[in-house]
């Protein structure tokens, strides 16, 4: 895995990045591969914005996953700063390559770095695969998300 390289997303890898949020029963619904203008328009925000990273995985020059960390400065737990961590795709050809576990551990000491107490994420419930992964390295499932589509 040291051929790795995890960096921040520029408008060339919007089209991989998409195609990687469309890659499954729940992205194909709601992503548009498309139309890359919402998407660039987004990367651009998030580039501006000194709480995000929207980053990728690189390997051998070709865009092989991608996830956002948001730093959420905050007054709970004794004025406690968190990260969310979204977004996480890693391409099919990689799965089961360990390259998911070096991204959220790439995802938590960037947390640390930035003074977080705390690092959480959402997985939505039909993704089981995905909800074991995250308990085997260490999430717990502690909280019931909600969500209101708008």
């Amino acid at each position: 895995m040291g051929d790795l390289e995890i960096r921040p997303a520029v408008p060339d890898d919007v089209p991989a990045i998409v195609a990687m949020l469309a890659d499954d029963p729940l992205g194909a619904q709601r992503e548009s591969p498309d139309d890359l203008s919402p998407y660039l328009a987004a990367l651009e925000r998030l580039s501006n914005d000194p709480n995000q990273y929207l980053v990728v995985a690189v390997r051998e020059g070709r865009v092989v996953g991608t996830l956002q960390l948001t730093i959420i400065p905050g007054l709970s737990r004794k004025g406690a700063t968190r990260s969310i961590i979204e977004g996480v795709r890693i391409h099919a050809d990689e799965r089961g390559s360990g390259l998911g576990t070096r991204f959220i551990e790439w995802a938590i000491d960037r947390s640390r770095s930035e003074g977080c107490q705390l690092v959480q994420l959402t997985s939505d419930v039909s993704r089981t695969d995905a909800r074991r992964f995250y308990e085997r390295i260490g999430f717990t499932a502690s909280h019931v998300g909600f969500k209101l589509q708008l």
